[in-house]
């Protein structure tokens, strides 16, 4: 029987839109590629404004679409998250059954269920801004040690980092319980606006993700060497560059991951998605090496649908390439 892994973040239903040109962007003020935190008010501004572009709905968060890889992969996981008592909090929560994922929710009875307006460019990248809702209200006195029993693997999406009393007491209380403990760092603006933080709490992480501009953020160095200098907090150290593939570090151990050419239509989800391709191949006792592999192929398949969730006919080719390791 695998191990198994449970996700903490922020529960957001995630609104995917389709740019016609990056012009829009300059026009809301938000930086292309990253993730800005917006109010109630602004978020329906966005949305109203783009309203005439092509877009869909779907359940997301960053930790949700990890566990959701991760489940799809056969591995069991669960998600720690809090929504509103409303429609969307009860559709959050039944597509987490329905992707046999343990929800362990906590409901906001005054607060609506967040939502992240993603935004893609013509050239694959996306823009995020998010309006937390109910998930900003996840705080530290509601977490239990009941809820981290039967796991094996804990793991935080970066956009969390803010809540720093929440992310302190669920390191602890994950490490206390014998649990390995993996981040993501999300963000680069999410990283330098946390640095401090961050580095304190690394200290106590076992895995840490990264891509190519959180990393120099990070660490204010390249890739290649930010992996190393990442790799001094940590047991396992992952910074991803993109179509390039991705360097991982553990110990003496250095592994260069390299991705095929694949047709990026929405790079929404890929970080998610690589973190649940190498995690679950970690819980099936995989080497470093093939747990990387893993990652690449979940995240090189999302980057060609749109969104961070695919389909039952996509995750068969996902194996398929798995199995072909």
């Amino acid at each position: 029987m695998s191990k198994k892994v449970l996700c903490l973040g922020n529960a957001l239903v995630d609104i995917i839109t389709q740019l016609e040109s990056d012009k829009d962007l300059e026009i809301l003020n938000l930086p292309k590629g990253s993730m800005q935190l917006v109010d109630k008010e602004v978020s329906a501004m966005i949305q109203k404004a783009t309203l005439h572009l092509n877009s869909t709905k779907q359940t997301g968060g960053s930790a949700a679409n990890t566990a959701n890889g991760i489940a799809n992969l056969g591995v069991c996981s669960g998600y720690i998250g809090m929504v509103g008592e409303d429609k969307l909090g009860e559709f959050y929560a039944n597509d987490m059954l329905e992707n046999s994922i343990e929800p362990n929710f906590f409901k906001s009875q005054s607060t609506p269920t967040g939502c992240a307006v993603a935004l893609i460019s013509k050239d694959g990248e996306r823009t995020f801004a998010t309006y937390l809702g109910a998930a900003i209200e996840l705080r530290a006195d509601l977490l239990t040690k009941e809820l981290f029993s039967g796991y094996d693997y804990f793991h935080i999406e970066g956009y969390l980092i803010v809540n720093h009393d929440l992310i302190r007491t669920a390191i602890r209380m994950a490490n206390e319980l014998g649990l390995k403990v993996s981040i993501d760092l999300a963000s680069y603006n999410v990283v330098e606006e946390n640095i401090d933080f961050l580095k304190e709490i690394c200290k106590d992480v076992h895995i840490i993700f990264a891509n190519e501009e959180e990393a120099k953020a990070f660490t204010s160095q390249d890739a290649e060497q930010a992996v190393k200098t990442i790799a001094d907090l940590c047991d396992i150290a992952v910074v991803k560059i993109g179509k390039k593939g991705s360097f991982i570090k553990s110990g003496e151990q250095e592994i260069r991951i390299y991705e095929r050419e694949r047709t990026c239509l929405d790079t929404t989800g890929a970080g998610d998605m690589y973190a649940a391709g190498f995690l679950a191949g970690l819980c099936l006792g995989k080497d470093l090496e093939y747990c990387g592999n893993m990652g690449s192929i979940l995240a090189g398949n999302v980057i060609e649908v749109y969104g961070a969730k695919m389909d039952k006919e996509r995750w068969t080719k996902i194996k398929k390439e798995i199995n072909a390791l």
